[in-house]
């Protein structure tokens, strides 16, 4: 009598998973023709703002340069640029650095409200933060015709221009601080209680360490918006050749009577800026990596902990 068979039947043939097999060399392909574009794109959007700023240099007469007019004009507007904009800086650092921190760190009833207010000169067109201040701090202004009876006026002035700079740029930086607060993790900072840390002690030897980098960065895009800023400046401080006409006045004033002076000053003003922006990325490469993903974190390690919201 025959046996039946034992032999166990085959297990049925699974199906290909999705997004393997098959399926693979075809998203391949896919995934590189999206490379390919987005190079493309990535190429052409650059050549479009880098060619304008090299015709600068092609078109630009430097054997203007060589006369006394123009030398004084380029040695006294660039002098104002760089130290009220300097000026701006080390306000906003003394002032936006307790600011973010407070809205970084310490909880507290219409925190959102006060980030929303802090921001909106992000969007603000310059010529209306500029009305703005000569409506409150000019002559016959709210608070100017008091400070003029006290001989302080500030219209017109250099004070206006640095408090033009200031309104401007100032946001800049605190939203950046704001940022690199809040990434603190919060773990760090329950072990330096546990150690004894009071909270000066904690803000020097464990946030601003951690910090330093993205407090860098955020000081270095408030320079950078500062030395440009044209519009809060010229409706608030005016522009007087020696005493509030910065560079990026003093071009569109020399544009106006002598066309090559003025692209000559463009070409002193960017070439100021490019080297600072060397400089600038050289010291913030490690921040600039961190953002992009390769340094694994804010301080170029992975971070220790989610960080949460809370008085530190």
């Amino acid at each position: 009598m025959a046996t039946p068979s034992t032999r166990p039947e085959a297990p049925p043939a699974a199906e290909p998973r999705r997004g393997t097999g098959a399926n693979r060399p075809r998203l391949r392909t896919e995934r590189s023709w999206l490379g390919v574009a987005g190079i493309a794109v990535t190429l052409g959007f650059t050549a479009f703002l880098i060619f304008p700023l090299v015709a600068l240099y092609f078109h630009a007469p430097l054997r203007v340069l060589r006369s006394a007019e123009c030398c004084w004009l380029v040695q006294q507007a660039l002098l104002l640029s760089l130290v009220t904009s300097l000026i701006t800086t080390g306000l906003t650092f003394a002032i936006g650095t307790p600011v973010a921190y407070t809205l970084a760190r310490v909880p507290f009833r219409g925190r959102r409200l006060v980030e929303a207010l802090l921001e909106l000169p992000l969007t603000l067109p310059p010529v209306v933060a500029g009305v703005a201040l000569l409506l409150v701090f000019g002559r016959r202004g709210y608070l100017g015709r008091h400070l003029e009876v006290m001989g302080l006026g500030l219209s017109f002035t250099q004070a206006a221009v640095v408090m033009a700079q200031f309104v401007v740029a100032s946001p800049y930086y605190i939203k950046a601080a704001t940022g690199a607060f809040a990434m603190v993790p919060e773990n760090l900072l329950r072990a330096s209680r546990t150690l004894g840390a009071g909270p000066l002690r904690r803000l020097w030897t464990v946030i601003l360490p951690l910090c330093r980098r993205g407090l860098l960065a955020g000081l270095a895009m408030t320079w950078a918006r500062a030395i440009g800023e044209f519009g809060a400046t010229i409706m608030f401080a005016g522009s007087f050749p020696g005493r509030t006409q910065t560079m990026p006045l003093a071009i569109l004033a020399t544009m106006n009577e002598n066309l090559h002076a003025g692209i000559v000053l463009a070409v002193v003003m960017l070439t100021v800026c490019l080297l600072v922006f060397v400089v600038a990325r050289r010291l913030l490469q490690p921040t600039l990596d961190a953002v992009g993903g390769r340094g694994g974190g804010w301080g170029g390690g992975r971070p220790a902990g989610p960080a949460t919201r809370g008085e530190g």
